[in-house]
Order: structure tokens, then sequence, then C-alpha cells
């Protein structure tokens, strides 16, 4: 695969790139092993007051980063702005609550186990390999790494082929901030070598964000070296509305889910499941708040959705609402491919699906959106669970034993009540099933990559 910035907006090469050589990617692996022993020498507190300086850094390049993330990938731009300032927000997170954390742990009574004392103690495992994908290019690397790197582990970073030019700003932006050199780099690699890079004894885990089948590639290879993965992959999640919702809010929250960066999200809510008494309300209130939306540019201020980001993923969409169309479901919006440059796609609304449509059971990554009418809250559950994937979901009632329910009977990493997924720092974030497995965030986030040693002492 190329390594190179593809505008999706026009399908313009932009610039291209030549993927490291085998002597390049030893010398960067080379570079994060040799600083494991400095960044680990030094203390929390030495850590945290790089972490500061590195999203300071981000914070006066916002503009300039940001511009970066619109042209290689499609995200508006006022999204754009707003994932650096996230990640600046995150390693202010990490640099402020590691060592609480990582601290040890006692044993209340040491004496129950014949000692004097006894504790547990995260320790960091070396260099730590970063799988990493396009969609939110900043904030999926941030997030990893600001806790490793606070941890006192190293990273290095193979970024999707679509987003060199956010790979190489990563690349240096730690050491601009403080850190070691080689404490994170970026190697500039296809697929192909990243299982070369697993077996090196020297890569201690990986973590993946990214398709299924990349995580059972990546998850085969680290098990068979007996290595750490952490996985991240797809999600259909279910968006949950019963009567007592607040209708308005509902919608609202509804439409911004399913297409804030352009559709091209794991949590964004993709399948509306709405109970009879409300479905006709919430479907036209829904398909007008969606068919509002601007599609276009996403360098302009006014842009709702922008391009999908690559020419293979539109293809996706466009095959996925072409066979829910023969299978016999209703298109209430959108589903035509506009004419004109770029990989654009229509903020689309697909309703009456049949069982054996693939739209059912696979991810639609861009703004499609499909809608099911449900009788009652056991079918609502039924449907949410029918998928492979468990990322996250949401449900919008004001029921407290309907809260209770669904949040007991949602087989997902996440579920939010009268709201939209998020992945905030505090909470922990990850899925089950065919979503991954592993956390990322919080404080499971950092001690995923640590060694939890048990001290025992006579």
């Amino acid at each position: 695969m190329a390594i190179a910035t593809v505008n999706p907006a026009t399908g313009a090469t932009v610039q291209t790139f030549e993927a490291h050589d085998d002597a390049e990617v030893e010398r960067r692996i080379a570079q994060a092993d040799a600083a494991v022993a400095e960044l680990r020498a030094t203390t929390f507190a030495q850590r945290a007051q790089w972490a500061h300086a590195t999203a300071d850094i981000l914070d006066a390049e916002n503009e300039q980063v940001a511009q970066i993330l619109t042209l290689e990938m499609g995200k508006p731009i006022g999204q754009a702005r707003a994932e650096v300032s996230k990640c600046a927000a995150g390693l202010r997170f990490y640099a402020d609550n590691a060592a609480s954390f990582l601290a040890d742990e006692p044993l209340e009574d040491p004496s129950s186990v014949n000692a004097s004392s006894a504790f547990s103690r995260y320790q960091p495992l070396g260099v730590i390999l970063a799988v990493m994908p396009w969609n939110y290019p900043l904030w999926q690397v941030v997030r990893f790494a600001a806790p490793a790197l606070m941890a006192g582990n190293t990273g290095v970073l193979k970024h999707a082929s679509n987003v060199p030019q956010t790979a190489l700003y990563l690349d240096t932006l730690f050491a601009r901030g403080g850190f070691p050199e080689g404490a994170f780099r970026t190697l500039l690699i296809g697929s192909r070598q990243v299982e070369a890079v697993i077996d090196d004894p020297r890569v201690k885990a990986v973590t993946l964000t990214g398709s299924e089948p990349a995580g059972q590639a990546v998850a085969a290879r680290a098990g068979d070296r007996i290595k750490k993965s952490v996985l991240e992959l797809g999600g259909s999640d279910p968006f949950i509305v019963m009567p007592s919702a607040d209708l308005d809010a509902a919608v609202a929250t509804a439409v911004k889910a399913r297409t804030q960066n352009n559709g091209q999200s794991c949590i964004a809510g993709k399948r509306f499941i709405v109970h009879a008494d409300v479905y006709d309300a919430f479907t036209e209130k829904f398909v007008a708040a969606m068919d509002a939306l601007t599609l276009g540019d996403p360098a302009d201020e006014s842009t709702d959705v922008g391009p999908v980001a690559t020419e293979g993923g539109r293809q996706d969409l466009i095959d996925l609402v072409e066979d829910a169309k023969q299978a016999g479901a209703s298109i209430l919006l959108g589903g035509n491919v506009p004419e004109g440059d770029g990989w654009f796609y229509p903020v689309t609304v697909v309703a009456d699906l049949p069982e054996h449509a693939r739209l059912v059971q696979e991810e639609t990554f861009g703004p499609v959106a499909s809608l099911y009418r449900v009788a009652d809250r056991e079918e609502a559950l039924r449907i949410a669970n029918q998928t492979t994937f468990g990322l996250s979901s949401a449900v919008w009632t004001q029921d407290d034993e309907e809260k209770a329910f669904f949040v007991d009977g949602i087989e997902a990493g996440g579920v939010f009540v009268n709201g939209m997924t998020v992945s905030y720092p505090e909470l922990p974030f990850g899925g089950i099933k065919c979503s991954g497995y592993g956390r990322e965030l919080a404080a499971a986030g950092i001690r995923e990559f640590c060694n939890l040693k048990t001290v025992w002492v006579a």
C-alpha cells in the first residue's frame, strides 16, 4: 500500500512518502529500547512536566494540526480542532493522575499471608507497538501514548498509511515536549511489516485500534509470541429510544452520534432501535434533521459532513446500501452517490431492514443510519445484542426500571443513558465480543501495559 496523503474531498494525491527500510525500522526500535531505561529512571513528577509541555505544544499548534487532519482524512475543520484540544486534555489528565493510578497497593493485613508487609507494584513493560487507524488520527494515538509514557513505557507507532503527515507530526511531538529522544517513534511501514515488529524481542506488547481482520492478525501474532495485546475493533452500536424519552433531545443526539466524524466512528450510534409508540414521531424528526445537514468541503466552516476518508470505504457503503435495497429495505433519505470529485456519500437513513440484509450485522463506517421498530423492551434488547459487536450503546428512557434492564442486559463495553457514547479520559473504554478486549483510558488503560508485581516481605 502506498504511504500518501490523498485529499478525500478531491481524490487528488497531495504528497507521497518513502516507507522506512529495514535499517531505519531497526534504528527506531533501538532508539525506543534505549529510551526505556532512561524513562523508567525518571519520576512521575518529571514525566508529568513533559506531558504538560506536550499538551501546551498541541494547544499552540491547534490550527496547523487541525488542517492536517482535515486534509488527510476529511474531518470537518471544527471537529478537527476539537480533536487536537481533546488530545491536550488527555495528556494533562494522565500527567495529573498517573502517580495515583500506579501507586503501590498494600495488603491491609499482611499477617494473613505470614508477612511483615505485602504489596502490589505496577511497573512498565518496555517498548509497546501501537497500530492505529485514520479516523481519529491524533486522539487514537495520544490516548495510548499519554498513559504509556507516563507509566514509563516507550512507544513505536505504525499509523494508517493514509495519514502520514499526522504520523510524522507525532514522531517528534513528545520529544519536543521534553520526553527522551526515542521515547516515541513513528515507523512508516506497510501492514505486511507489522509481524516483524511484533516478533522483535525488544517489543513487549501491542495495542491495535482498527478492523476485525486486522485485530485477528495482530492478536494471533502476539499470542504466538506470548505478548500482551489490547484490541479496540469495530462497533455497530445500538441507540435505543423508549416511549418516555425526551424525543427532541434524543433526535438531536442521534443525529450527532451518527454523523460526527463523517459517520466514521467505531462508537457512533449506528442502529436506531425505536419503540413503536414513538417510532413515527422519532423517524419524522430524525430524517428531517439528517436532511438539514450540509455535505461538502470539510475545510469550510459551514460543512456538517465531509467525505468518506477512502475510496474503498465509500464503496463499502455503496455495497451495503445497495444490498439493503435489493433485500427490500426502505431508503428514507440519501442512498445515491453524488456526482463530482472526492469520496462523498450522502447522509442516508434506511428502514424496514429484513434480517438477511448485510446492514443488520455489518458495521457501516460512514453517514448511514439504520432504523428498527420494536414492540417492547425485550425486542429492543434482542436487536441490540444480535450483532457480533459489543463496543458501546445508548439508551433513552426516563423509566428507572428500564434503565436498569438495559444497563444490565446490553452486551457491550459501555452503556450511555440519555446521551451518546463519548471516550472520556476519566472512564475505561473498550469492548467485548468481536469489538475486542482490554481497556484504554482511566486507571484501567494505564495499567494494561504494566507488570503487576507482587512483593512479599517476611
